[in-house]
């Protein structure tokens, strides 16, 4: 747990308490005195990898520049106001989840419903009745899900951390419902139909949107790249890459092997210094930069303009001869 706890720190930070904690205190509080099943595991795992992520972070804080502004105020505790992310209601990742699971979310409500009326005992039985296997997978999903819920920023991949038990609940569920005979029959025709569904509906959107990327060359800027690299090999320049206003650029540093997007007005400066030989530009940029920058001509390749992201795009600028 304290191997596991300490990568989910690094990949996701202390939200991942968030995720884990509400579903323990419930299942503590639903199963621990009726069956005897405990889910802590200790608290020294809980506090040690808290205070290896803080370690980390002092040492990002004191040693990187920008750290505390891009990572502690923007990515962390921007989420718990609306200055930074954008506020959305509680219920906004509800119907975002029954979408993006589907059919299998459908099949984990219809297999719930199922089997409360063959129970009929009313919600309370019912989690009574349930066992600690499946009460665990319950509380984990509901736990995470309540409480990022409760948080004003939302974004819609920040709910993903609860599908993989939502994954192993449904598991469960059919499992039990194959133990039961009065249910087998009917888990095993709903089953089949999401998983029907789930091939046909995937395959098509996964074929339709791999043909629709493929003739709006969604692989351009990766094109750019790899051409602009073979330019800089073959005269030896000495390059930046500078970042865009909108969205999508994140991959040009990989495609360039560059460590940071260079700032424009220190593109102009090193620039004009003749520090630099070339300079990958954004098109919402390269107006601007040109009336600033000296003896700078606009190469004759530049990247595909796309139909979905015509915003994106980007000018190779080169030296005059």
């Amino acid at each position: 747990m304290f191997a596991l706890l300490t990568a989910s720190m690094f990949i996701k930070g202390p939200i991942v308490f968030a995720f884990l904690l509400p579903g323990i205190v419930l299942f503590q509080w639903f199963a621990g005195k009726r069956s005897g099943a405990n889910a802590w595991c200790g608290s020294w795992p809980w506090i040690a990898s808290l205070a290896l992520f803080s370690i980390w972070v002092i040492c990002g804080i004191k040693f990187v520049p920008g750290f505390y502004e891009e990572v502690v105020v923007k990515e962390f505790l921007g989420r718990f106001s609306q200055t930074v992310h954008r506020s959305q209601p509680v219920l906004y990742y509800l119907p975002h989840l029954l979408h993006k699971f589907a059919p299998w979310s459908v099949l984990i409500l219809a297999l719930g419903v199922l089997s409360f009326r063959r129970t009929r005992s009313g919600i309370r039985n019912l989690f009574r009745q349930t066992t600690p296997d499946i009460l665990w997978l319950v509380c984990w999903s509901l736990g995470g899900l309540v409480v990022m819920s409760l948080v004003p920023s939302k974004r819609v991949d920040r709910i993903y951390p609860v599908v993989p038990p939502l994954c192993l609940l449904l598991a469960a569920q059919i499992a039990g419902g194959f133990r039961i005979k009065e249910t087998d029959e009917s888990v095993l025709q709903w089953s089949a139909a999401a998983l029907l569904f789930s091939i046909v509906f995937t395959g098509s959107y996964t074929a339709a949107k791999m043909l629709s990327d493929y003739r709006d060359h969604a692989d351009h800027l990766k094109v750019f790249s790899r051409a602009v690299n073979e330019q800089v090999v073959a005269h030896h320049w000495r390059y930046e890459v500078i970042s865009g206003g909108a969205g999508g650029y994140e991959g040009m540093l990989l495609y360039l092997q560059k460590p940071r997007f260079l700032k424009p007005d220190e593109a102009v400066q090193e620039w004009n210094g003749g520090a630099l030989d070339a300079l990958v530009v954004p098109k919402d940029k390269i107006s601007e930069l040109m009336r600033e920058l000296q003896n700078a001509a606009i190469a004759p390749f530049r990247s595909v303009d796309r139909k979905t992201d015509p915003q994106i795009g980007y000018f190779l600028v080169t030296r005059r001869s």
